[in-house]
């Protein structure tokens, strides 16, 4: 079943952030645009080269309004241990969410069952709480927060443009479609 459209469902965790635990619900996820980026563990191998490349582009999310959260189902201490121990986890500015009884993980659908952990999942929330993109990808392929960030740009400009869309590697400035008749046939 598609999550696309739909509303982030209820949840309240701890998360560790900027040297605090602070209370994260879905609550949080309204009122702007979100990212929830889902990772298997903390103390693993390409998950800190994801969350270090989100950490060295999060200036970028935050000029668009947007908050990260990283989640695993690790404990609010595992993250703040692999914090004060990592050099690339120590850049982190977003909320490192733990999940350690899968309700977040599992309301996402991106519960490994067998192992009780997260698949690669990237949720990208528009400001009423409705998830706008959807990204899983297999354990050993890492993400990319460039490419990340263009598709936020893309999401935010077909939420302000009604009745535009962004084609095939859109970047911010390029021309959009109108979906029309007369466009039928002619791309």
């Amino acid at each position: 079943m598609s999550l696309i459209n739909t509303e982030v469902l209820p949840f309240k965790a701890t998360a560790y952030k900027a040297g605090e635990f602070i209370e994260v619900t879905n609550a949080d996820l309204k009122g702007k645009w979100s990212v929830v980026f889902f990772y298997p563990a903390d103390f693993t191998f390409v998950c800190p080269t994801e969350l270090g490349d989100l950490a060295d582009n999060y200036a970028d999310f935050q000029k668009l309004g947007v908050e990260i959260y990283g989640v695993s189902t690790d404990t609010h201490f595992t993250h703040k241990a692999w914090h004060d121990t990592s050099d690339t986890i120590k850049k982190i500015q977003y909320p490192l969410v733990g999940d350690p009884t899968g309700v977040i993980t599992r309301n996402f659908g991106v519960m490994i069952e067998e192992a009780g952990l997260a698949d690669r999942g990237t949720f990208v929330i528009d400001p009423e709480g409705k998830i706008q993109l959807v990204e899983i990808n297999a354990g050993g392929i890492g993400r990319d927060a460039g490419e990340l960030l263009r598709k936020v740009k893309a999401a935010q400009y077909v939420a302000a443009h009604p009745g535009e869309v962004c084609p095939a590697k859109w970047k911010e400035g390029e021309q959009t479609l109108k979906p029309s008749l007369d466009l039928v046939g002619k791309i």
